[in-house]
């Protein structure tokens, strides 16, 4: 079955601010949510489905391309998660991501608390150049993480004794308060202070983490970086984050990808830019000259009468499409190129040609080449 809009899932015109997006999904999700449709396969599917339209548009080069291409221009588009295999846990969690501080206590339960013994994602940066975008790379990369204390297991407690129920919340890890008004009956439910949730409370410290259970580590991981990447991408590397309080899962490493500047190109999506300087006479007379790309020097064929500015294009000496088929082109424009000194001969031969223009060589559509061949007689 064809997928449907994303726009038209969450119903919103093409036009929407990222605000009315995120206004959008935050009604789908809490209106689909698995916990208040418990086994409810259709609302699992809404809940999916909006979710999945909402990565997409949350995403300013995602939506680019959705908005260019439709489902094919965001397949393998990296967004943390493979949407060719997207399950109700990835939902949830870009749910939990964005939107879970502010959903606490409205299903009847704190959300923190369900999310609180996953560590943390880490967030690194690393600067590629365009040759190694173009080729793809891999990079090793130094960074540290909190890793589970081995002296106490985790758990922050000396070795050889026990942790204890919070006394507080009597091990449920939240506090309930419940009121009474006009309405009737609310129940408030927070997060138990003294055990932040855990539910149970250190008797006593391990020295070697100080009770937190996990101490900080240095590690060194090989990232493979794939060709045609930009600044738009990150790489997830799963479990390499902070290890989860007590016992509870790693979070993720997100490798964000920047770019050098180039001293030759600029980028384009998957094509190059690139500026490239000729002479007066290959201007006017055309030519052949020789000029950069990222696989090395190539010749390009100047035509006679070709104006300063003029683009010449290159298919398929871009950068690589990302997860996709061919590259892009490179877009080389050039300019005539002025001297600041001049040889007698030079100044005796321009000095001709200026003596024989008029202005009437200046009209539009006279070209330097029409100069020329006046200065030459023919």
């Amino acid at each position: 079955m064809a997928k449907r809009d994303y726009y038209e899932i969450l119903g919103v015109d093409r036009n929407a601010s990222e605000e009315d997006i995120k206004r959008a999904y935050r009604r789908l999700a809490l209106k689909y949510h698995p916990d208040r449709n418990p086994n409810n396969k259709e609302a699992e599917e809404k809940f999916k489905e909006a979710t999945e339209a909402y990565e997409v548009l949350r995403d300013p080069a995602a939506r680019a391309r959705y908005d260019r291409y439709g489902h094919s221009g965001v397949r393998g588009f990296d967004f943390g998660f493979d949407f060719s295999s997207f399950d109700l846990s990835d939902a949830l969690r870009a749910f939990m991501r964005d939107f879970g501080s502010q959903f606490d206590d409205f299903f009847g339960f704190s959300t923190e608390r369900r999310a609180a013994n996953r560590g943390s994602d880490l967030k690194i940066r690393i600067a590629l150049s365009l040759e190694e975008i173009a080729t793809g790379v891999e990079k090793k990369i130094r960074f540290r993480r909190l890793a589970a204390c081995k002296a106490c297991g985790g758990t922050g407690a000396k070795s050889g004794t026990s942790v204890g129920t919070c006394p507080s919340c009597h091990g449920t890890g939240q506090i309930r308060r419940v009121h009474r008004s006009f309405l009737g009956q609310v129940v408030n439910v927070t997060t138990c202070g003294r055990c932040h949730g855990e539910g149970t409370v250190i008797l006593e410290k391990c020295k070697q983490c100080r009770g937190g259970g996990r101490v900080q580590v240095e590690e060194m991981i090989q990232v493979k970086i794939p060709p045609g990447i930009s600044a738009s991408n990150y790489i997830p590397i799963r479990g390499k984050g902070n290890d989860g309080l007590r016992g509870g899962p790693p979070g993720d490493l997100l490798v964000y990808i920047e770019e050098k500047e180039h001293p030759i190109f600029r980028r384009d999506g998957d094509d190059i830019l690139c500026d490239v300087p000729i002479t007066y006479s290959t201007a006017a007379l055309g030519g052949t000259i020789e000029v950069p790309t990222l696989d090395g020097h190539v010749k390009l064929d100047i035509p006679p009468g070709t104006q300063s500015q003029k683009v010449f294009t290159l298919r398929g000496k871009g950068l690589p499409r990302l997860q996709r088929r061919g590259r892009g082109d490179e877009h080389v424009r050039v300019f005539v190129w002025v001297p600041t000194k001049l040889s007698k001969e030079q100044r005796r031969v321009l000095e001709q040609l200026r003596s024989l223009e008029t202005t009437d060589d200046l009209k539009p559509g006279r070209t330097f080449l029409d100069r020329l061949r006046k200065l030459l007689g023919e």
